[in-house]
């Protein structure tokens, strides 16, 4: 009995370490660099974040950014892939991976809203096969921390992410607060658990900024991240601060 509650607590642990590394991996990579060129990466990082999210997540990061690209073109409006205030959060919630999969079914979704990221050597060999990454980062674990135990980290870490992501697009624009006139909101506790992306009416507010904590009260673990990068100059900023987008203001919609 004591093995199998060692092997659950180790399980746990792994998997809150690798969800985190996806969820840096996704912020900083996806989100901030590709999605909306807030912050360019040197070439040694981007190829860890690339490798990460190919072990991690099997995404396929052109794919992944055209499709937030036109969540931003349509937030909440006719032709957004996933919004809440369309379908009902809990839809998208629960449904958040087949959202993204039908909106990759639009023959033209990546040149219209990808177009700048076509596919070089390492995508053509390693990075646009998702399932290889996913089995190869399954097959890590399991060898560091033996079959059964890798088999449940691999598992507890994908449905934690899965949901992460999830919540940023069904919550995030339906629960918490909206200190700038946009539809998303700003939830603390999805930030912590997602590495900043809970500070979402923020995002939307400064979308091409670094940073999405605006306020002292807020939290923001992306950017430590960010911050860190540059420093050793792994990354350089868009902006040294928050920019707003033009319109952007205060106070709800």
């Amino acid at each position: 009995m004591q093995g199998i509650i060692q092997s659950v607590v180790l399980s746990l642990v792994a998997a809150a370490v690798v969800t985190t590394l996806a969820n840096t991996a996704t912020t900083v990579y996806l989100h901030r660099a590709l999605s909306h060129r807030a912050l360019t990466l040197g070439s040694p990082a981007e190829t860890v974040f690339r490798a990460v999210i190919w072990l991690t997540t099997g995404i396929k990061p052109r794919q992944w950014v055209a499709v937030h690209r036109k969540h931003h073109a349509y937030t909440d409006e006719t032709g957004d892939p996933h919004s809440p205030i369309l379908l009902g959060w809990r839809k998208v919630q629960m449904k958040n991976v087949a959202l993204y999969r039908e909106a990759l079914r639009d023959p033209a979704i990546l040149d219209k809203y990808a177009r700048d990221l076509p596919d070089d050597r390492l995508d053509r060999l390693f990075f646009n096969h998702k399932n290889t990454g996913l089995l190869l980062g399954t097959g890590i674990l399991m060898v560091l921390l033996g079959p059964w135990t890798g088999l449940l980290a691999a598992f507890l870490h994908a449905n934690a992410y899965l949901a992460g992501n999830a919540a940023v697009n069904a919550m995030g624009h339906h629960f918490g607060r909206r200190p700038y006139s946009n539809r998303a909101t700003n939830l603390q506790w999805l930030a912590f658990c997602t590495m900043g992306e809970g500070l979402h009416n923020n995002h939307h507010a400064a979308p091409s900024s670094p940073r999405l904590s605006h306020r002292r009260s807020e939290i923001d673990p992306g950017w430590w991240v960010i911050k860190a990068l540059a420093a050793v100059r792994l990354a350089r900023l868009r902006f040294a601060d928050v920019r707003l987008a033009p319109g952007a203001r205060t106070g709800s919609p």
